[in-house]
């Protein structure tokens, strides 16, 4: 199955698909206009419609302001605690990263994409991995609507030497400086949380110190039947902390609030960024990562790029030092990093049940 020719309904027959060599986007450049979704991507029963005129939307978040030291820090500031609480998710403005530097990640990626897909599966996922360019099925056995190219890009030596390494050299310098931008502002945004839940600052750098880096390209094509498919399936994040762009200015994302959908309008000039689950646990409750989805666009592709941050593969997941005690007893289990990510990889994920089953239940406290 190549780019030369076009699918047909044989390429998806149980015995014939084979994810690791598929490509949404190159299905639909090649099918007829009014083709069938195929079997592994239908998802029938989904979610209830999400609400379109009522939707909440949470504060949005402005960097410029946190950064100064008089009463707008400290307004800033609570209302950064706040959102964190009450939703999980958040847009930030002036987050200091250049338009100069975004417009050219948008051309690299879009470049990347328009590679014929042999040159694209160089980079595929490979047997027993989890990095690479490709799809792996989710807890249902059904497959998401995106291509994907997901890949650890720190600490340096855990980058593998078959993919970032490898990337087109415009895209590969390109990315070096935004993921260098992204780890300054994670950096200063984890220390404005951490200031705001008054945990020392000493125990926040080392929960994050030469943490878990990962970025993941998505490239999300139009699809004929929209209500059939997601883009994403429903999780929560669980990483400490996740910033997304959106390339195109093309909107997808859902967020779950109060038990209902929301669609998520994205500020052209504002990154989105999660609590991921790490954070809600070292939070002990206080933050709440947030249940998200994609869902697709029936005529216009969407292309985003994630930067994912997560401790270090030698610290634990647990709740932070600085927050528990006798009235205040841990809500979740601690467990070491590399632990976290073995024992989420062997659940079948969705929703935010990763989450619970960390938690400690009432029979653990010997209650």
């Amino acid at each position: 199955m190549g780019s030369s020719s076009s699918y047909t309904e044989d390429d998806f027959s149980t015995s014939a698909f084979d994810p690791s060599t598929f490509s949404v986007q190159e299905l639909v450049k090649l099918a007829a206009p009014d083709f069938s979704i195929p079997q592994p991507f239908v998802r029938i029963n989904q979610q209830s419609p999400s609400l379109s005129v009522t939707a909440p939307l949470p504060p949005t978040i402005d960097m410029s302001r946190l950064l100064l030291e008089d009463d707008h820090h400290n307004l800033e500031l609570h209302k950064l605690h706040s959102t964190c609480q009450d939703w999980g998710i958040f847009q930030l403005v002036n987050h200091g990263v250049s338009s100069s530097l975004l417009e050219k990640l948008k051309h690299e990626v879009e470049e990347f994409y328009r590679l014929p897909l042999e040159e694209k599966l160089k980079y595929k996922i490979r047997e027993g991995e989890l990095e690479g360019y490709g799809r792996r099925a989710r807890g249902d056995g059904k497959y998401d609507w995106v291509d994907t190219f997901n890949i650890i890009t720190n600490p340096l030596h855990r980058r593998s030497p078959h993919l970032f390494p490898q990337l087109p050299l415009s895209l590969r310098s390109t990315m070096e400086c935004y993921l260098s931008a992204l780890q300054k502002l994670a950096t200063k945004l984890i220390g404005f949380m951490g200031k705001a839940l008054k945990i020392k600052e000493k125990e926040m750098m080392e929960l994050f110190d030469g943490g878990l880096q990962a970025v993941r390209m998505a490239y999300y094509p139009p699809c004929p039947q929209p209500e059939s498919v997601m883009g994403l399936f429903p999780h929560s994040d669980m990483t400490l902390l996740t910033i997304l762009h959106q390339l195109n200015g093309v909107d997808g994302l859902e967020v779950k609030k109060n038990g209902l959908w929301f669609p998520f309008n994205v500020n052209p000039d504002a990154f989105v960024v999660n609590v991921g689950d790490i954070f809600q646990i070292f939070s002990n409750g206080v933050y709440h990562s947030i249940e998200h989805k994609v869902t697709c666009n029936k005529d216009r592709e969407r292309i985003t790029v994630t930067f994912n941050l997560s401790p270090n593969f030698e610290a634990e997941v647990g709740p932070s030092l600085s927050l528990i005690n006798a009235e205040n007893p841990p809500l979740f289990r601690r467990v070491g990093m590399e632990e976290y990510f073995k024992q989420f990889f062997t659940l079948k994920i969705y929703g935010k049940n990763y989450l619970d089953y960390m938690r400690i239940q009432p029979s653990e406290n010997g209650d």
